[in-house]
């Protein structure tokens, strides 16, 4: 996993797909593009399952603690 927050990972996902829309890039630029663009979907995915696993753990806490 990356050292990137959510946040920086979905802005280098934002950057990555706006470069994969000009017209001036060559098929390898896209490729290697395409490639980093998933890497940084897959960081950010992980970190909001992440988030939900603990938001869940601190719900079922609080539904336990108030029973």
């Amino acid at each position: 996993m990356s050292n990137e927050s959510f946040e920086e990972s979905l802005a280098k996902a934002k950057d990555t797909m706006e470069k994969l829309m000009r017209q001036d890039i060559t098929l390898e630029e896209s490729v290697k593009l395409y490639e980093e663009g998933l890497v940084a979907i897959q960081n950010a995915s992980n970190q909001l399952e992440i988030a939900k696993v603990k938001i869940s753990n601190i719900s079922q806490n609080e539904i336990r603690d108030n029973s």
